[in-house]
């Protein structure tokens, strides 16, 4: 279980980066059409959606009486139909400002080194206690990292389809 998870964790982050490479710093922070957010944007809504997992998994937490990936299959069926336009909860919607590609890049590798440093460190089956994503059941570790890179899949595609816009423009 965590060496699959902690090879999740690396594969996301490399196919987040490769996209994020792409850009320039202009193209990183222009509307690619009308009602999108910006690549910047989208980058800093991962970073707003996963960060903090170290404190939550360190807090306290109870055992497990399910599977602990049992959640996995509906966080995917949600996140990764593509098809459903989803609105941002309120503490995770991106600072409309001009982002750093740098700075950017920079949270990102923090945040996949938690990940693994976490994937390694707790017991994937325990659930926290101290947040729970709104409309869900409680998560165990495993299926918060596991919500963590569906999450980022869905805006790593988001960023593809950004890229493809903005070099039309």
């Amino acid at each position: 279980m965590k060496a699959e998870i902690q090879k999740n964790i690396v594969d996301t982050f490399r196919k987040l980066h490769t996209i994020l490479s792409k850009f320039s710093e202009n193209e990183l922070n222009l509307v690619p059409y009308n009602g999108s957010w910006t690549a910047g944007q989208v980058t800093q809504h991962i970073i707003l959606a996963c960060s903090g997992y170290p404190e939550l998994f360190a807090g306290e937490t109870e055992k497990l009486t399910r599977k602990p990936d049992e959640k996995v299959k509906d966080i995917e069926g949600l996140f990764l139909n593509f098809s459903i336009k989803m609105d941002s909860p309120v503490f995770l919607i991106p600072e409309k400002k001009e982002y750093d590609k740098e700075k950017l890049n920079s949270k990102l590798l923090k945040i996949e080194s938690e990940l693994l440093d976490s994937a390694e460190r707790y017991d994937l089956t325990l659930i926290p206690l101290n947040f729970q994503l709104p409309g869900f059941e409680k998560f165990t570790i495993y299926e918060w990292i596991s919500f963590a890179l569906i999450h980022t899949q869905r805006h790593t595609s988001q960023l593809n389809t950004i890229f493809q816009y903005i070099t039309k423009l």
